[in-house]
């Protein structure tokens, strides 16, 4: 085995808007700072935005498309030409797209570097078994819903061929260990993204803000929160603004423009739109309260980590996977009824009526966001990787 690595990553990458661009930027990047990697090879999207920003160590291989058919065998072509001596695949179930075939077919890379005989370790943020597939818009009726989720069995099945996949909620290790017999499912923290420094818990001048963020239109939606917020205008509140971050979900083509025509006559409504990485640190820190507007999930939250970072009170929703992370990972939050406005407009009354009780929020939030950075989260996959490799040396 090398004694310096050069480490290839799978992933969706910024300035493209595809699902995991964020947490790939991140992976990448504490990677390079790795002493023992000489080079990281980012296998990433293609996309009409540009070309990712240079980084030291890193060459960036554009060789795959959202829904192009053709990425089972561009990707592969591309790592068996470039070499590196392990891949990391930074992946969810709609990944390589939300169409039927060509998200299906992404989804068997493992199995074909496994018969490449490439060592891969596998990020993997959500199971199928675990996604609503109606209210996350891949089907339209129950009998699709079923067809997909046992697809998604065989799918799940083909992922488990990589060497070891990681996830970041135990319940998923757990799953995969009773319902698949899985052997190599270990668990991984999600880790913060940065090593940040300790924030302003305290609420900037003038309106205070409610905060939403995320890919929308599918089981993300604003209609619950806009209401929510009407109601506290009612109630006497006049000192708020809602602002809704973040773009379409890529099943849901349209769905903020629409959603930014239907409410332009509630006051102070904000819809800044896709949120580049430089900006994300003042949306969060502008934030009095971030909320979670969910009617179900696809695995852990990247955005509910960065609230933490920036020591932000949230409201959530009790279902699944959002439970598990507060509960497994240390957060706190002021939890609503799934659907119910009512409810939801207590929890964010609840957190903008105690200054106290949400400054706590947000530094037991930050606590559980800074407790593993995304720093030491790639020495543990390091670790594994390079355990690999020495297995594979020794046969």
């Amino acid at each position: 085995m090398p004694k310096t690595l050069r480490l290839g990553v799978v992933t969706a990458f910024p300035p493209g808007r595809n699902s995991l661009n964020e947490f790939g930027l991140h992976l990448v990047r504490h990677f390079s700072r790795l002493p023992e990697v000489a080079e990281v090879v980012a296998y990433v999207d293609e996309t009409d935005a540009g070309a990712p920003d240079p980084q030291a160590k890193v060459a960036f291989r554009p060789c795959w498309r959202f829904n192009r058919l053709t990425n089972l065998i561009r990707i592969p072509r591309e790592i068996l030409r470039t070499r590196p001596d392990a891949v990391v695949i930074n992946l969810q179930f709609a990944t390589f797209g939300d169409r039927r075939l060509p998200g299906a077919l992404g989804l068997l890379l493992p199995a074909v570097l496994r018969m490449l005989r490439v060592p891969t370790l596998l990020v993997l943020h959500n199971l199928a078994d675990n996604v609503d597939m109606q209210d996350a818009g891949f089907a339209r009726s129950a009998l699709a819903a079923r067809l997909m989720r046992l697809a998604g069995r065989l799918l799940t099945r083909g992922l488990l061929l990589a060497d070891l996949v990681t996830l970041t909620i135990p319940r998923y290790v757990e799953f995969l260990q009773s319902s698949y017999g899985a052997k190599n499912a270990i668990l991984a923290p999600h880790g913060s993204f940065e090593d940040v420094a300790v924030p302003s818990f305290t609420v900037p001048p003038g309106r205070r803000s409610i905060m939403a963020f995320g890919k929308w239109g599918t089981y993300k939606t604003v209609d619950m929160l806009v209401d929510a917020y009407s109601e506290l205008l009612d109630r006497g509140y006049d000192d708020l603004r809602l602002v809704l971050a973040g773009a379409d979900s890529p099943n849901s083509a349209g769905y903020m423009a629409a959603a930014a025509t239907r409410y332009a006559d509630v006051p102070h409504v904000e819809f800044p739109g896709y949120v580049a990485e430089a900006d994300v640190p003042d949306l969060f820190t502008r934030a009095a309260v971030v909320a979670f507007p969910y009617t179900s999930t696809t695995g852990s939250s990247g955005v509910l980590h960065q609230a933490g970072e920036y020591g932000r009170a949230v409201v959530l929703p009790r279902i699944g996977d959002l439970v598990d992370i507060i509960e497994e990972e240390g957060f706190a939050g002021v939890y609503f009824a799934p659907g119910d406005t009512a409810s939801l407009a207590g929890a964010l009354a609840e957190v903008l009526d105690d200054p106290a009780k949400r400054e706590s929020l947000g530094r037991r939030n930050f606590a559980a966001a800074a407790g593993v950075p995304m720093s030491e989260v790639v020495e543990w996959h390091l670790a594994h990787i390079e355990r690999l490799l020495k297995r594979r040396s020794r046969r």
